[in-house]
């Protein structure tokens, strides 16, 4: 059994607030640099800017996991993971068919572009990215589920866009994967907060929006080989 190092929350260009530095290249070659074997690129509210970064990665050693950071109706931020790039755009059509029609502010929020493996721009999204969607925590982890995907709502220790700061709790019946702490504090001092959750599994990510903040913190995944099967069974076995 190996252990694969893991960042499993990156932001690309496509992100708002995100660099326009977070490109396919610059993002495959800095996570190799970092010594990362694994991540995942979790764009809010869109997969639209996913495919490249799979293929440079598979291209240069480095699985990418097909992800999306879904900014839910009652403003908690949750991670989707899924097996391929097929199954993502099934989840994008839902995507779209939830959003809200605000247009995004470039001033305020910068430009939500989606680059292709050259880093040439191919697209613009022209809605806000940041506004939830129009569909509640629950419906959104069936939606993920249902699609056999990965469902971990995100850095749950920050009051805004956490969990436990939009909720104040977790809902009981809320069918999660495992629950995403952020840099900013260590899961020994969160569980010590939360002993309610101390059995559950934990992820820590960096949440990054540019090149230098890519493997701040990271997780250990030990699997006996680096695939979307043996990545999902880990979060099956509360021993891996």
């Amino acid at each position: 059994m190996e252990v694969f190092k893991a960042d499993l929350h990156i932001h690309t260009c496509l992100s708002p607030c995100g660099d326009l530095d977070m490109s396919p290249r610059n993002i495959v070659r800095t996570a190799i640099e970092k010594g990362l074997r694994m991540i995942a690129i979790t764009d809010h509210n869109s997969t639209r800017n996913v495919k490249p970064y799979v293929e440079i990665g598979k291209k240069n050693g480095l699985f990418v996991i097909p992800g999306c950071e879904v900014n839910t109706q009652e403003e908690v931020h949750c991670l989707c993971y899924f097996p391929d790039l097929e199954v993502l755009n099934e989840f994008q059509q839902y995507l779209d068919e939830k959003m809200l029609d605000i247009k995004n502010d470039i001033d305020l929020f910068g430009y939500q572009v989606a680059v292709d493996e050259n880093d040439v721009i191919i697209y613009e999204e022209e809605r806000s990215l940041y506004a939830g969607i129009q569909d509640d925590i629950e419906s959104v982890q069936q939606k993920v589920h249902s699609l056999g995907g990965i469902f971990v709502p995100a850095h749950i220790d920050r009051m805004k866009n956490g969990i436990y700061g939009q909720l104040g709790f977790i809902p009981f019946d809320l069918q999660y994967d495992a629950l995403e702490i952020s840099k900013r504090i260590s899961p020994e001092d969160f569980l010590k907060q939360h002993p309610e959750i101390a059995s559950k599994k934990i992820l820590q990510s960096s949440d990054a929006h540019y090149l230098d903040h890519i493997a701040s913190v990271h997780t250990d995944f030990y699997m006996d080989e680096l695939n979307w099967e043996n990545f999902k069974a880990t979060f099956l076995n509360r021993k891996s």
